[in-house]
């Protein structure tokens, strides 16, 4: 590296500087604040851990994002956390190991091999809310509503919101009867929705035309929620898993009518987002102009199970930095007041920790400075009037 291109960050590794800064660290704590008035316990996972715990339960594609080094202590493999997820899932099966359903949130700067799907960053600030121990209905449509309300508080407008489940790709390959190999070449043509690889592979299987003609289908079953009607007449007779996670469908969108009133929804029935990792319902949201998720979640039961508790799981995570970036809240220079710098003048000190005791902001003068308080983002000044120390504008 050239001596003048020392200033120069990896590609996908940025810095933030002020005032943004200062607004980040408010949307983080007034984040935190919302979840906490939800019933939602803050963790603080580690930055780096043993690849073997880190990995547990996520699949190949969170391996390929995760940087590796050798812990020079004991030989052996560590990962950098690609994802937070795992972590809170291996939190709450063995270290808290509660009965009762468990809330947990965090929030913390993740390191990826590649750009994130979020925002072409490699270290996004990574924000999310876990719901451990309940299966039912109600905790994904917490943590849905959770996740939609992040983004209201973020002020980010016009969300829809995607909305799938994996149980239906996943009964109809159980169905189809399909050996791992197989099911990895569909997996790839149903993720591409590329109905003409599909035709060809089913025509060298010589699979079941009926079955067949229900994944040809479910490539197509995409839009508001007169398609899980439709999906019901076209996968009928597919096996009774399909049809159950066809009816949870169902009951949600009813369900998210009556607590999210107005929240555009679309259904895309074969979205297989985080297939290997997700069990049951998934969900993504999404803002005009922005082609990626700008958060998405999920349920997830019993990745606790290699830590010593299966339990049912449910949560989402987003990228603060890009919910700062898409803000409709417009960035400004916080105020702040101008001390002079006689540090022995009498009452001065006092007066200043006065101040900042109120939660303002203030500045001293240093002797020899250059500029003067406006350059140094001050509307306010310290005078001294009649021995009394008082504000007024700069």
């Amino acid at each position: 590296m050239k001596e003048n291109d020392r200033w120069l960050l990896p590609e996908g590794i940025e810095e933030v500087l002020p005032p943004q800064a200062r607004q980040l660290e408010a949307m983080h704590r007034g984040l935190l604040d919302l979840y906490d008035s939800w019933g939602y316990e803050l963790v603080m996972p580690p930055f780096i851990e043993y690849l073997e715990s880190l990995l547990t339960g996520t699949g190949h594609d969170l391996d390929l994002q995760t940087f590796k080094l050798t812990d020079q202590l004991t030989g052996r493999l560590m990962g950098v956390r690609a994802d937070m997820t795992p972590q809170v899932a291996r939190i709450d099966a063995h270290h808290l190991q509660n009965e009762t359903p468990a809330r947990l949130c965090y929030m913390g700067t993740v390191l990826h091999t590649r750009a994130d799907d979020f925002a072409g960053s490699r270290s996004p600030l990574q924000v999310g809310a876990e719901l451990y121990g309940h299966a039912g209905i109600e905790s994904d449509i917490e943590i849905l509503s959770l996740m939609v309300e992040t983004l209201r508080q973020s002020n980010i407008d016009d969300v829809f919101i995607d909305i799938g489940h994996v149980g239906i790709y996943r009964g109809l390959v159980k169905q189809a009867g399909l050996d791992e190999a197989r099911q990895d070449a569909l997996f790839d043509a149903m993720l591409r929705k590329s109905r003409p690889d599909m035709h060809e592979l089913f025509k060298h299987w010589s699979l079941d035309a009926a079955v067949a003609n229900k994944f040809l289908a479910l490539s197509e079953l995409s839009g508001d929620e007169g398609i899980l009607q439709e999906a019901k007449k076209l996968l009928k007779g597919g096996d009774a898993s399909v049809m159950a996670a066809i009816d949870y469908l169902q009951n949600m969108s009813d369900m998210l009518q009556q607590h999210l009133p107005g929240l555009a929804l679309h259904f895309d029935l074969a979205e297989l987002r985080g297939y290997n990792y997700h069990t049951g319902v998934v969900f993504a949201a999404f803002v005009p102009g922005h082609g990626q998720a700008i958060a998405k979640g999920g349920r997830y039961d019993d990745i606790g199970h290699v830590f010593g508790q299966a339990r049912p799981a449910t949560g989402f995570s987003t990228d603060l930095k890009t919910l700062f970036n898409l803000s409709s809240q417009e960035t400004s220079q916080a105020s702040a007041i101008f001390a002079p710098g006689e540090t022995a003048a009498a009452g001065l000190n006092e007066k200043i920790r006065e101040l900042r005791s109120n939660g303002e902001r203030v500045i001293c003068h240093l002797p020899g400075q250059a500029g003067d308080a406006r350059s140094m983002g001050c509307d306010r000044q310290l005078v001294n009037n009649k021995g009394q120390w008082q504000l007024e504008p700069v």
